[in-house]
């Protein structure tokens, strides 16, 4: 923790319900996504209120959760996400989270250097993360070839067809 930037309990709380999905008996409410960001003082990560994803938005309000996601993202602000990727290989289906540093290149040099200083942080109590990623350009997510291969989804992604060149 080299910012001293602490993570507020309401995140711990939000992992580890989309971490242990399966309890939730109402899969309408697990959350697909969850925004996390730095407080206005820059001294915790927090949750960012309203930003959430849930799986009963799927299909209905939001037709693709991977592009609802990107669509949400700051343009000139540092953010992480918590992403849980639904994806097919040759050999199985899988569900995984994925931890993401969003630093896109119009945010303060500030902001990026904070970000990247307190990921650590994060990271220790995202135990069964297996994806790690930093993306800084929407370039980086709107090309789904670079997702499907940082996953290995040879099959399908988020339920659509992966298709080859």
């Amino acid at each position: 923790m080299a910012s001293g930037v602490k993570v507020d309990d309401s995140v711990v709380t939000a992992f580890n319900d989309m971490k242990l999905r399966s309890c939730n008996k109402d899969t309408k409410k697990q959350k697909k996504v969850i925004f996390l960001r730095l407080s206005d003082d820059n001294r915790a990560i927090i949750v960012e209120a309203g930003k959430d994803i849930l799986v009963g938005d799927i299909g209905h309000s939001v037709p693709d959760p991977f592009m609802a996601m990107v669509e949400r993202l700051p343009t000139n602000d540092c953010r992480y996400v918590l992403y849980d990727a639904w994806y097919e290989t040759k050999d199985s289906k899988k569900e995984e989270l994925v931890f993401i540093l969003w630093a896109p290149e119009q945010a303060t040099l500030k902001s990026k250097m904070i970000y990247a200083a307190s990921k650590d942080a994060l990271k220790t109590i995202m135990g069964g993360v297996k994806h790690v990623w930093q993306m800084n350009t929407l370039e980086d997510l709107l090309d789904k070839s670079n997702v499907i291969d940082k996953l290995s989804a040879s099959v399908s992604f988020e339920g659509k067809p992966v298709h080859h060149c």
